[in-house]
């Protein structure tokens, strides 16, 4: 069969290589709701329809609020076969955020989840200059909703002309617009085309088992990275399954049994701490083995042929008495985790490979569509702690001789940013070179690794440059760190604001007889900052002296979407947290 050209082909090929097994699922009254390729080409074609009758032109911006769901790809595929460009959009940024980019990308049309999105957009409706119209995809009385516009396109159906359209949109057409998260500054419209992601569809679809049947999505649909996962599970004929909300990703797997699931770090870090939290509260021999077989799962080779007969014999028992149990919580056909976004600890790349969860790791950007390089498993050895793979086939990679900064030219690129040409001719040089703004090198074996962001860099007073975020993943190995933002431009060493997990510390406080019980007291408990000096201390010496933190200060705040602190997909927002926290990082350098 002919590989698909446009995002949109991947239902026909759906329905020929398999026209039965249900494509997508979601949660409804407790019960799961599975939907066929037939109701989603229908859907599909209905939106088209709709919108067509309601004017939408080919080439026109249209914005989607929503979580994963199977009515998003209904959306997207409706929107993209008549020639418009979806706008997905986070459902939990900022009001003026929103205002921004809806009145950046000129959207007539709007679609929201629910209530409390069309309450939060309606409430800026006189604000968004070109706004014609909002729709809901859960209905709401006297607002109009998803189901009219299926109505609206079944008494207008125009098949031949849809057709015509269709046959009309090549592969380098645009088929979305994201906007970057804007964790350093206003976001920019990213243009990807059709090809540029299916690219990276076809770049990583031998990896996943042949037989591999069903799929967990639970991040936001609007990130690309989720997305371009969907449409893979879509072009290997997998059925996806949409989880409730992030609380519920473990309860959820444990009902559907999914084989695979993307994350990014910081889910990963935080189910680790699960489980290393759950070993701590263990007593007497079965503790002892739960901390063995956690640091045999941290000495893992990747490659099986670099195993020893010993290690494998060791492995062997670890899976019976721990691991198995581990793997079980997320269902009984776990094998898979993608993780994507930001750099993963090498431990846990380890650790959950020694589960049995292989952790597969990519790196990329949105302008990228979003992979520039990937683990995989047709190569004779694909995996290696610390790196990100392979460098995607169809695309060139080098890197500036004087800073390192990872540069690429492919069809992955975007076409550039919406209405800003300057920026563009910024991040794409006159040869097509991507500029990442990332740092790396590739090994003799061809592996890419990472070593920071130019733009994070910083240097002391002392004339040294530092790279915060390599000194934060250290520091956020321990079970103890949250989240951690290294700062220090200007002055003479380094330092760090750390968000301990306090879920994690008040267990460590009730074992050692810190009577402390509030975050304002933990974290100025003289027995608590004693141990995260020697958090601090531990990792301090795998650092160079000006590299080290001499000084750090424990706050109260959990680091959040809500609060603005992270990103949607949960990397620190410096310049809010600069801003935040400015008295206390001038604190730390009297």
């Amino acid at each position: 069969m002919n590989e698909p050209q446009r995002l949109f082909d991947l239902l026909d090929r759906r329905k020929a290589l398999s026209p039965d097994r249900p494509v997508l699922a979601n949660k409804k009254d407790g019960k799961w709701v599975e939907h066929t390729i037939d109701e989603y080409i229908e859907k599909a074609s209905l939106l088209s329809y709709a919108l067509m009758e309601l004017g939408v032109q080919r080439g026109e911006n249209v914005a989607l609020i929503s979580t994963g769901r199977p009515e998003w790809n209904y959306i997207d595929m409706g929107v993209q076969m008549m020639g418009a460009v979806l706008v997905p959009i986070y459902p939990t940024i900022s009001i003026s955020e929103y205002l921004y980019i809806l009145n950046h990308s000129e959207v007539r049309y709007i679609i929201v989840e629910g209530e409390t999105l069309y309450k939060k957009i309606s409430s800026i409706r006189d604000q968004i200059h070109a706004l014609v119209d909002i729709y809901t995809i859960q209905p709401i009385e006297g607002v109009h909703s998803i189901d009219e516009l299926y109505a609206l396109g079944e008494s207008h159906k125009q098949p031949e002309k849809l057709a015509e359209v269709k046959n009309s949109i090549s592969g380098t057409d645009v088929a979305t617009m994201i906007y970057t998260s804007g964790s350093m500054g206003t976001p920019k419209g990213v243009m990807l085309t059709h090809r540029g992601i299916l690219m990276n569809v076809q770049g990583i679809k031998d990896s996943p088992g042949k037989d591999w049947t069903r799929a967990l999505s639970w991040m936001p649909l609007c990130h690309i990275y989720e997305r371009m996962m969907n449409y893979l599970y879509q072009y290997l004929c997998m059925e996806i399954f949409y989880a409730e909300s992030i609380a519920k990703v473990a309860d959820n797997a444990k009902e559907v049994n999914p084989y695979m699931m993307a994350a990014v770090p910081r889910f990963i870090e935080k189910m680790y701490d699960k489980i290393f939290r759950k070993g701590e509260k263990l007593t007497g021999f079965k503790k002892k083995v739960f901390d063995w077989a956690l640091d045999l799962g941290f000495e893992y080779e990747l490659n099986e042929h670099k195993q020893t007969t010993v290690y494998k014999m060791k492995h062997a028992i670890a899976s019976k008495l721990v691991y198995d149990e581990i793997r079980k919580a997320l269902g009984n056909n776990f094998h898979m985790l993608v993780s994507g976004g930001a750099s993963i600890q090498p431990r846990l790349t380890r650790f959950f490979s020694a589960v049995g969860l292989d952790l597969y790791e990519g790196y990329g950007l949105t302008e990228c569509s979003p992979l520039v390089a990937v683990t995989n498993t047709y190569a004779k050895e694909g995996r290696k702690v610390g790196s990100v793979g392979f460098v995607l086939p169809g695309v060139e990679v080098r890197f500036d001789p004087d800073t390192k900064e990872i540069m690429c030219r492919g069809d992955n690129v975007m076409k550039g940013y919406y209405k800003a040409p300057d920026l563009t001719a910024e991040a794409i040089d006159v040869d097509g070179w991507f500029h990442t703004g990332d740092t790396g090198y590739l090994d003799n074996g061809g592996y890419m690794f990472l070593t920071g962001r130019t733009k994070n860099m910083f240097k002391t007073s002392m004339g040294k440059f530092v790279n915060p975020e390599v000194i934060e993943e250290r520091i956020k190995e321990s079970p103890f760190v949250l989240d951690a933002m290294v700062v220090g431009e200007g002055e003479k060493f380094a330092a760090a604001i750390i968000a301990p997990d306090f879920d994690m510390l008040k267990d460590w406080c009730g074992r050692h007889d810190v009577s402390a019980q509030t975050r304002e007291e933990m974290v100025a408990d003289k027995t608590v900052l004693s141990r995260y000096q020697k958090v601090i201390d531990k990792y301090n010496a795998k650092l160079g002296n000006h590299e080290q933190v001499k000084r750090f200060k424990l706050v109260t705040e959990t680091w959040s979407t809500e609060n603005q602190f992270l990103t949607p997909t949960l990397k620190i927002k410096r310049k809010n947290l600069y801003s935040y926290y400015q008295k206390v990082i001038a604190d730390l350098f009297v």
